[in-house]
Parts: structure tokens; sequence; C-alpha cells
């Protein structure tokens, strides 16, 4: 998605809202477990050896020991899936090509997924006032989930070459976004990854706290703690004493 074209400041100095995504605007671990299922009924019917000879498990691990070994790929979820599925076709005796293949499997099953019910429609009702961003460290996919209309930018850490933490990711949003840190209010279910790490880079926070646990003491707390992005929505619809941080 191209650049961001700024608005007029909403309550707080606020221009945009930027959204996590896996977690955060759906429940990723049942999503990435009927992925993984469905790349096993494909490798079962089409490279049974791979199956044979390598579980999922080992599959994680090998995928593990090649983000410990290239750190500088450590961030690419995508990267890493790909080279490892290659490796365990090379050594079962597949070409090299059934890696992309048995990847399209996993990727289009990674993005079949339903947001949260509160999802749709807060973003429709923030986008009427917000420019409305996504940063993710995941490889999903806003076209395919069918949500893509409702941002301006979408950017995960695989177009940005690092992941959250870093402060580049947050500073890359920033500068794609044409706003400064301090007008983004960053949203995110992670309170280290997500909130501690958008507020070190400037911005504004708020955490998707959609289980309704206690913030961890040893942090500093979120600007907003909300259970839905339609809370959300209606703190940022009441005016400016709801969002002083």
């Amino acid at each position: 998605m191209g650049r961001a074209a700024p608005r007029a400041a909403g309550p707080g100095g606020i221009r945009a809202v930027a959204f996590d995504l896996d977690d955060t605007l759906w429940d990723v671990g049942p999503v990435i477990v009927r992925a993984e299922e469905r790349l096993q009924e494909w490798l079962r019917e089409h490279c049974p050896r791979i199956v044979a000879a390598v579980s999922l498990e080992e599959m994680r691990a090998a995928r593990e020991r090649l983000a410990r070994s290239e750190p500088h790929n450590a961030h690419d979820f995508t990267y890493l899936r790909l080279t490892a599925l290659t490796a365990h076709a090379r050594e079962c005796g597949y070409g090299e090509e059934v890696a992309q293949l048995a990847f399209r499997v996993f990727f289009a099953a990674r993005n079949e997924l339903k947001p949260y019910p509160d999802v749709q429609p807060a973003l429709e009702r923030l986008r009427e006032r917000y420019t409305l961003a996504s940063l993710s460290n995941g490889n999903a996919d806003l076209k395919l989930i069918g949500l893509a209309p409702l941002f301006s930018l979408s950017l995960n850490a695989r177009q940005i070459g690092a992941a959250k933490p870093h402060p580049r990711c947050f500073h890359q949003l920033a500068r794609d976004l044409r706003l400064a840190p301090r007008s983004i209010l960053y949203v995110g279910d992670d309170p280290f990854l997500d909130v501690e790490a958008a507020r070190a880079a400037g911005l504004r926070t708020a955490w998707m706290n959609r289980g309704l646990a206690p913030w961890p003491s040893h942090l500093t707390p979120a600007d907003f703690d909300v259970a839905d992005c339609m809370e959300l929505a209606e703190l940022l619809a009441l005016g400016p004493d709801s969002c002083q941080a």
C-alpha cells in the first residue's frame, strides 16, 4: 500500500491509529494450527517422503535453528518457512520447487480467518476520523483477509527488515504516514512488543486487552487499556480529555 495522507488532528492530537494484527484483530493460534494441518495434508498427498521423515514439531525446530543461525533473517517468517521447506524437500529427494507450492498452500490457509466481530465495524467508524495503518511482525495479508480497503498503510517485519520491538519498525511507520510519532496511536496485544516498544519510539499506545488480564507491574501502563476495537473507537470519539496520556 502507498503512503498515507495526513488528516486533521482528532482528540489529543492523534491523526492515525495503527494496529498490530495477530492476536489483536483475530485469534491467530487456531489459524496457524489449521494452516499447518492443511500443509501436512498437501505434503502427505504430493510429497509423502517429507511427512514420513519430518514431523510438524521437527519442522518448527528446523525453523528455530535457522533463525538462530541467521539472526539477520530471524524476523522474516516467510523466509524461514520457505527455506526450511526447501531443505526438507531436498533432503527427501524432491525438487526445490516443492517448497514454493507447499508454502502457497500454507499461506492461503494462514489468511483464511475471521476477525473478531468488533473489528470491522470499529475500523469503519475509526476510518471516518483517522488514517488507519497496520504494523505486524507476522505475514498476514490484509487483501486476502478482506480488510485492506480500511487501511491506508500496511507494514510488516519482512518489508521493514526488522521485527518489533526494534524501533526501526515504528520509525518506518511514522515516516510512511508522514506524521510525528506522537500523532500516532499504536494498538496491540503484547505489553512489551507492542506497547512498551511503541512508547519508546515516541508513539501513543493502546493495549488490546481482550482477556482482561492484569497489566505487567514492571511496565508503565499504556495510554489506553481496551477490551476490543469498539471500546477504542468510543474512547477516541469522546473528546480531548479521553486522549490525554
